[in-house]
């Protein structure tokens, strides 16, 4: 007899008096004198096992000899359940049993393997292959498998193909750490595992496909944390005879999709910020727009309606810059204390806050009533735009810093008043970044996308004498407060491509050794293309509700880089060494 005939949640009250067989691992095991009842659980559910010392005597000292998570499998009856489960899908039904066979015996597990565990990160990560038993995990990775499967799908009805690009490739200086492999047939000489297929889609672009796409395993050797792991998956594509809207429209035509498709939500279209405005308004270039809050200005270049009033905190600073959080006047002065506990922690790095309410009188009350009077603060309240029981938030300082502390401030206060809600979805697409930026360590520009990101047609003007003001014809799309990913329309002329490399300090030599095989493809009828990659763990996180991309990798690594379950990275035999000459 076959091990089943039936997985674990199928059956229902229609299967009722029907002989079935049922294979998987033992959930519980509750002993009730003449009578035990055994949850069988699989990937589909969980089904109760009902064992009669009247009926099968033999069944029941089986029942009684097992543990969790021996793996066994048991025919029998169906019949209607007298004490139904509402929780389950098979709650209505159990099988009894006639007939039990231990197909393999199992140790006690490390923690318990059900929905609310008690394994902590660490023991979890180390028996994966337990944790993913559990229901949030199995569910996580069905989550995965149903968003990839639509993003095939879709795209595949829209003419791109799948091509497969090279995972040893070679090390390029732009961008973060590569991972490198030793060459045993090229001794001293080593491959990198690739960032980004970015170089292969354009020259596919080159090779005339058009349009192309693949589900890929990318690396990036740089520090960790939960929405980062050395080795992630992206949704890579690329696209030739497009501008940027024509890209903006495919794939928030696939995001409407997927959303409609696998979350049952349907998105408007999505609102496009410009880099300079989010920097300007939020302090980041992915601003979470599930609610407002964004910045006032109270001192810059072009307003101050705060000096001239003997507080040298404002006086001294650069920028003055608020938030309004509405409805927020009600903090007590414990929470005030909180707020300014939570700017001094060292990741988020300012010195304090200074605060001002407006009460349901309309009268003002600041922290800093002993230097400005109601007409002063008056002004703020007006430039804020206050209305009755609102709370405003300020700080001071260098521009660039204040906007960064003041952009983690506002989502703090996002979450305390309960505005960033798990179960909206508001995308943005952010657009006309910088095309360089300046680094102050090496003295020079370094691309803030990559090399072979265009600028704008309207500002090549500025490529040679305001190379700094350049903006980049390159996109982020942003889904509440995370990147999801970017990317940019191409250079596809030799003589830019040569200006950009120039800008980004390569000799003519570097970049031949570097993008030759690149730019000689270029010589041979390079069309206009342009693309964009999109962090495909991030949005199974996304989807599920969840901070962490480990929760939805298989078998992810820790905060240190390591898979503590197979125990890698690891040390290579002196063989092994000396074979690749790196004894």
């Amino acid at each position: 007899m076959s091990y089943r005939t039936n997985n674990c949640g199928e059956l229902r009250t229609l299967d009722i008096g029907k002989s079935v067989v049922l294979s998987g691992w033992v959930s519980k095991v509750r002993l009730m004198g003449s009578m035990a009842f055994v949850d069988i659980r699989d990937r589909y559910g969980i089904t109760q096992l009902a064992f009669n010392e009247e009926e099968n005597p033999d069944a029941l000292k089986h029942a009684e000899s097992l543990g969790r998570e021996f793996v066994i499998k048991a025919s029998g009856l169906v019949r209607e359940r007298s004490s139904k489960n509402k929780q389950i899908a098979t709650g209505d039904i159990e099988v009894l049993v006639e007939g039990l066979e231990i197909l393999n015996e199992s140790k006690t597990p490390p923690f318990t393997i059900e929905n609310e565990t008690d394994g902590g990160d660490e023991i979890r990560m180390q028996y994966r292959y337990l944790d993913i038993r559990r229901n949030p995990v199995k569910e996580n990775l069905i989550l995965r498998h149903n968003l990839a499967q639509e993003i095939r799908n879709y795209l595949s009805n829209a003419s791109f193909l799948e091509v497969e690009t090279p995972v040893l490739i070679k090390s390029t200086p732009e961008g973060a750490r590569d991972f490198v492999v030793p060459s045993r047939l090229n001794p001293g000489q080593w491959y990198a595992l690739p960032q980004s297929p970015q170089t292969f889609k354009q020259l596919l672009m080159v090779a005339g496909l058009d349009r192309y796409f693949q589900i890929v395993k990318c690396f990036r050797d740089e520090d960790l944390r939960a929405d980062r792991q050395p080795e992630f998956t992206q949704i890579d594509c690329e696209m030739s005879f497009v501008n940027r809207e024509d890209i903006l429209q495919n794939f928030e035509g696939m995001m409407k999709h997927l959303f409609s498709k696998v979350k049952h939500v349907e998105l408007e279209d999505f609102p496009r910020m410009t880099y300079d405005d989010a920097m300007r308004l939020y302090g980041s270039d992915k601003p979470d727009i599930r609610f407002g809050m964004p910045f006032v200005e109270l001192k810059s270049e072009s307003i101050d309606l705060v000096g001239g009033k003997d507080f040298k905190v404002f006086d001294s600073a650069e920028s003055v810059i608020s938030i309004c959080a509405k409805g927020a006047a009600t903090f007590t002065r414990k929470q005030l204390d909180a707020l300014t506990d939570f700017v001094k922690r060292p990741q988020v790095g300012a010195t304090g806050i200074i605060y001002m309410r407006k009460g349901e009188d309309g009268m003002l009350k600041s922290s800093v009533d002993k230097f400005y009077d109601q007409e002063a603060l008056t002004k703020w309240s007006d430039e804020a735009q206050m209305e009755n029981g609102d709370l405003l938030l300020i700080m001071a300082g260098d521009q660039s810093k204040v906007r960064k502390q003041l952009n983690e401030l506002r989502l703090h206060m996002g979450d305390l008043l309960g505005l960033r809600n798990p179960n909206e979805f508001k995308p943005l697409w952010v657009v006309d970044f910088p095309l360089l930026e300046w680094d102050e360590d090496t003295n020079r520009f370094h691309a803030m996308h990559h090399p072979f990101t265009s600028p704008l047609e309207s500002d090549l003007k500025d490529m040679e004498v305001n190379p700094g003001l350049v903006r980049a014809d390159a996109y982020d799309l942003v889904i509440n407060g995370v990147e999801i990913g970017g990317g940019s329309i191409r250079i596809f002329d030799k003589q830019i491509q040569s200006q950009m490399f120039k800008l980004l300090g390569f000799t003519a030599e570097e970049a031949e050794a570097q993008f030759g095989f690149l730019m000689s493809a270029f010589q041979y009828g390079a069309p206009p293309h342009g693309g964009i990659a999109l962090g495909f763990d991030r949005l199974c996180s996304l989807f599920g509700g969840s901070d962490s991309i480990r929760d939805f990798i298989a078998f992810p690594k820790n905060n240190a880089g390591r898979d503590i379950m197979i125990d890698a990275p690891s040390a290579l035999s002196k063989e092994q060494m000396n074979d690749l000459e790196l004894g």
